[in-house]
Formats: C-alpha cells, structure tokens, sequence
C-alpha cells in the first residue's frame, strides 16, 4: 500500500510539473520526493517479497490498514516540507506582500 500511495503521488506531482508554465510552485522538488519514497517502498517490496514469498500477495487487513496509513504519512510529510520551503523562499513574493500589509 505504502509504494501503490507514493507511487499514484509521484506520478501526480510529475504530471504537474511537467504542465507548468513556470517553475514558481517549485515541483521539482516535490517530485523528486515522491519518487525517492516510491523507490525506497520499491525496495523494501523486494526484500519483504524474497522473506515472504507467496505470502507476500495475501496481506491481512489490519497490515494493509498500517501500510495504508503510513504511505498517506509519507505523502503527508513531504507536502509539508513543499510547503514550508514554498513559505520560506516565497517565490511569489505574497508572504513579503502579507506581512508589509500587516505593518
């Protein structure tokens, strides 16, 4: 489940990156999260598939509930690390806006 949410993640991001008409929203970087987790639940589907064999296709339903909940972590996570790099350089310039309104 974790690999199968990172994985539909990953492909969104690309899909937007590559549709952009400029490179403000900084998808790059987001993209290059998602499929750097896509490719570490690639990996861990590997060597967890050589342990369990067959097994492997027959989870139970509270694994794949935990596996479910952790990839949405995952996905979690990295869009918050877009985010706050997104409010840090404020490509935009609407947080500088923001705050001079404020004063």
């Amino acid at each position: 489940m974790t690999l199968l949410i990172t994985v539909f993640a990953a492909i969104i991001a690309t899909v937007k990156w590559y549709n952009r008409k400029d490179d403000t929203m900084q998808l790059g970087m987001l993209c290059f999260m998602f499929w750097g987790a896509s490719l570490m639940w690639l990996g861990d589907a590997i060597f967890e598939y050589a342990e369990l064999k067959a097994d492997y296709f027959a989870p139970a339903a509270a694994d794949m509930l935990n596996d479910a909940f952790l990839g949405l972590s995952v996905v979690a996570l990295a869009l918050i690390i877009w985010l706050i790099r997104l409010l840090i350089t404020d490509p935009k310039g609407s947080v500088k806006a923001a705050l001079k309104k404020k004063k």
